[in-house]
C-alpha cells in the first residue's frame, strides 16, 4: 500500500481516479505540482473560476441570513449579476424550509474517511431531505450526473449520517434527493432521487473502490485508454499526451469553480457529523 495513513477520500479523488488512476496517484498521492494548464485559454478558465468562487460566496451570505438587497448592490458585473438573479428567481424554489448551507458530513468505509462538503441541504424533518449544488458550467447529460461520484457520494453520505438533521431519526433513502442547479439554465435543475437499492449499491460500490486503492501497490495506477479525459489534464506533459490543453468552450469536466482544496488538509472533526461501518 502507498496510500498515507491519514489520507481522506472525497467525491473529487474518487472521481480522478474513476477517469484516470495514475492522475490520481500524481494529484492525491504524490501531490505533483500542476506543470500546465487545464484548458486553454488560460484566461478564460481562470475568470469563470473567480465568477464561480463569487457566486458561491454571495449564495451561502444570503443562506447565513444577509438580506438580498444588500448582496444585490454587490453584484455589479455579467455573469455573476445574471446568474445572482436567476438564483433569486428559482434557486430556492420548492426546498424544504430547513436550509444547512456549507455543511460537511463524513463516515468511514474500509477503514477510510470518506468526507462531503456540501452546497445545501434542506430538510423538512420527517418527510425528506434535498441536496442542493450550485453550478456555474455548462449543463452536462443527465446520465453523466447520474454516475458521477458527486451523486453517489453525497446521496450516500446523506443517508447515512444525516439523522442529526433529521430529529435524530436516520433518513431513508427514498426521503433524498440530489438537485443540480445550473445558473446558466435555471429553469431546468437535475433532480436525482433516490432508493433503498440503490443505497445498498452505492455502500458496496464505493467499499469495494476504496478498499482496491488503498489495497493498490506503486504499479497499480495506470494511466487512462480513454484520451479524452487528457485534454484537460493538467498531467498530460508528464504522459507525453500532448503539450496543448483543451478548448475551454468544450471544457466538460464538472465546475471548475468548484475544484476541492483537497479534503487531506486539515479537517475539524469536532465540526463533521459521522457515522462508523
Amino acid at each position: 500500500m502507498i496510500m498515507p495513513p491519514d489520507f481522506r477520500f472525497s467525491q473529487s479523488s474518487l472521481q480522478d481516479y474513476l477517469d484516470c488512476s495514475y492522475r490520481f496517484r500524481m494529484r492525491h498521492i504524490e501531490r505533483q505540482a500542476w506543470p500546465a494548464v487545464e484548458a486553454e485559454p488560460p484566461e478564460a478558465m481562470e475568470s469563470q473560476v473567480r465568477s464561480g468562487e463569487a457566486f458561491h460566496r454571495v449564495i451561502h451570505r444570503h443562506l447565513a441570513g444577509m438580506p438580498a438587497e444588500k448582496l444585490s448592490l454587490l453584484v455589479e458585473k455579467d455573469p455573476l449579476r445574471r446568474w445572482w438573479k436567476a438564483y433569486l428567481q428559482t434557486g430556492l424554489r420548492d426546498l424544504p424550509p430547513m436550509h444547512y448551507p456549507e455543511i460537511t458530513l463524513a463516515t468511514h468505509i474500509a477503514g477510510k474517511w470518506l468526507i462531503a462538503k456540501y452546497d445545501l441541504i434542506a430538510v423538512e424533518p420527517g418527510r425528506r431531505a434535498v441536496i442542493v449544488d450550485w453550478k456555474t458550467s455548462r449543463q452536462p447529460q443527465r446520465v453523466r450526473l447520474a454516475q458521477s461520484m458527486q451523486t453517489t457520494v453525497y446521496r450516500y453520505i446523506l443517508s447515512v449520517t444525516g439523522a442529526h438533521l433529521n430529529n435524530n431519526v436516520p433518513l431513508q433513502p427514498e426521503q433524498i434527493e440530489m438537485r443540480y442547479w445550473f445558473a446558466e439554465t435555471p429553469d431546468q435543475p437535475e433532480r436525482l432521487f433516490y432508493d433503498s437499492a440503490q443505497q445498498q449499491l452505492d455502500g458496496d460500490t464505493l467499499s469495494a473502490l476504496i478498499k482496491s486503492i488503498i489495497e493498490s501497490k506503486p504499479d497499480d495506477f495506470p494511466r487512462t485508454d480513454n484520451t479524452v479525459h487528457c485534454q484537460f489534464c493538467v498531467y498530460r506533459s508528464l504522459c507525453a499526451r500532448g503539450v496543448s490543453a483543451g478548448d475551454f468552450a468544450a471544457y466538460a469536466d464538472g465546475d471548475p469553480a468548484e475544484r476541492e482544496s483537497e479534503w487531506n488538509a486539515a479537517v475539524d472533526f469536532d465540526q463533521v457529523a459521522e457515522i462508523e461501518f
